[in-house]
């Protein structure tokens, strides 16, 4: 058998990470490099393909620094998902990515949503889900309406994971959970729904399962050689690399957004969260916010304090202070109310109030919108979460990961590897190297815990009154925010 050294790869919202591990689940060296969004106008959110390749490359250099050859078994790539770069005959891209933060193909989407019936969704998606500005649909759309030069010229929509991949390694591949949106339960692309978009279905990569093969790193590239498997979107990455996989477990991934996966092979179709097909053997009810991460970093520019500054002064502070109650619908809100016109508010300051006050509001708020989401989540799979297994940048907050157990209710297991995506691309890559029998058995040798937070018990009544006014407060804003998008000289 190989020496089991893995290397997993995130291509995220905000940078490349990249780790190799041993067999253990320690982590021997790592990688991150963080890369720009770009906003050329109000509602655009781009980013440069190229920026992803270039830190992957060079992340494969750092990871493989000295190492014999074939020391690493293989190679794992996960990234961000409803972010699409088109790609040409040439293998190049287009124009640069459009990420799942963008809204520019809203009207295209509302046109093609209301041609899908309900019984459609359900059948196809296992939840009454709306196509969003978001989808694949309708950012091809868009680009066959605004741009038919290129949308002629596109032989390839990519996922960031697939682009990255058919770079490395020359082969065009996507999974079905990255490509979820646009297959149905049987893993199988959607022939109803691609006809939407003639054209389309030309244009997306084959589907593979999560271990398969996609092919070897090409000759002159880092570790040039070692094999790398098609892997799966973040959020199933993630699943794997925090070991929630039985019935009743829940992931909580902390990043830019917060992701939320429970697993449960019951299904009961609940409005705003993803009933994924039954993948590997697993059936998840996952949802993403739109601002967890996102709300802390846009205190952080606010104040000039860093985040961990910021999370040092919640930890100094008196926990049973009064806060401003925190909207993160910094840019609208996605699961479960998917309301793109949501707009963020702090409400309830007063002058004693600091950056301390703040970002405990902020931490609060954030918390809020995920147990919104964990009762979704809890409707569609006809169970309770018994625990969170956390990972992402954002549990590295002693005192958010605190608050979190508090207002969800529920134990918090902070895990040694927050990139959990990373070492989910690697357990992946482990399976399908032979490395390990199965996604269990390798998630059971690598996941390994940092901390458990219990809920509690005094904070109780502070966590319902704040959730009680948190989904108050987002009704009351619903008709200003709509009157405020309407406004033409705002």
């Amino acid at each position: 058998m190989m020496t089991p050294l893995l290397v997993g790869i995130d291509v995220g919202t905000t940078s490349v990470k990249a780790t190799l591990f041993d067999a253990g689940g320690t982590a021997l060296r790592a990688f991150a490099d963080p890369y720009p969004m770009l906003r050329p106008a109000p509602g655009l959110a781009e980013q440069d393909p190229a920026d992803w390749t270039r830190r992957v490359s060079a992340a494969l250099t750092r990871l493989s620094d000295g190492l014999t050859d074939g020391a690493v078994a293989a190679v794992g790539l996960t990234s961000q998902v409803n972010t699409h770069v088109f790609v040409g005959m040439d293998g190049a891209p287009l124009m640069p990515a459009i990420t799942w933060q963008d809204g520019r193909a809203g009207a295209e989407a509302a046109e093609l949503d209301a041609q899908i019936s309900s019984e459609e969704r359900i059948g196809w998606w296992g939840a009454p889900l709306p196509i969003d500005a978001s989808h694949p649909l309708a950012r091809a759309l868009w680009l066959k309406r605004h741009h038919p030069d290129l949308w002629g010229r596109t032989r390839w929509m990519m996922a960031p994971k697939d682009y990255c991949l058919f770079q490395l390694t020359g082969e065009p591949t996507a999974d079905p959970m990255t490509a979820f949106g646009v297959i149905d339960q049987s893993l199988a692309y959607v022939p109803r729904l691609l006809d939407l978009v003639p054209g389309i279905a030309d244009r997306l990569p084959p589907l593979r399962s999560f271990t398969q093969s996609a092919g070897r790193i090409r000759a002159g590239l880092p570790l040039a050689g070692a094999p790398m498997v098609t892997g799966a979107m973040d959020a199933w990455a993630g699943l794997i690399g925090t070991g929630a996989l039985g019935n009743g477990e829940c992931m909580y991934l902390s990043g830019t957004s917060e992701i939320v996966g429970l697993v449960s092979s019951v299904r009961h179709p609940a409005a705003g969260v993803i009933a994924f097909p039954t993948c590997e053997g697993i059936t998840m009810h996952a949802g993403p916010t739109q601002a967890g991460g996102a709300s802390l970093a846009w205190l952080s520019n606010l104040t000039g304090r860093s985040p961990s500054e910021l999370s040092a002064l919640v930890a100094a502070s008196d926990p049973h202070r009064p806060t401003p109650l925190f909207l993160p619908h910094l840019q609208g809100e996605r699961a479960p109310i998917w309301d793109i016109g949501a707009r963020g508010a702090f409400v309830g300051l007063d002058g004693s109030m600091g950056p301390a006050e703040l970002t405990r509001a902020v931490f609060e708020g954030v918390a809020s919108s995920v147990r919104w989401l964990l009762e979704a989540l809890e409707a569609s799979a006809g169970r309770a979460a018994t625990g969170f297994s956390m990972a992402g940048g954002g549990g590295a907050s002693d005192p958010w990961c605190q608050i979190r157990a508090d207002m969800l209710d529920r134990p918090i297991r902070r895990l040694k590897t927050l990139d959990a995506g990373v070492l989910g691309a690697a357990i992946l890559a482990g399976v399908g190297a032979g490395c390990f029998p199965s996604i269990d058995a390798a998630a059971s040798s690598l996941v390994v815990t940092d901390r458990l937070f219990e809920p509690d018990p005094s904070r109780r009544d502070r966590m319902d009154f704040l959730y009680g006014e948190y989904r108050a407060l987002y009704a009351a804003l619903k008709p200003f925010n709509a009157a405020r998008a309407a406004f033409s000289g705002w």
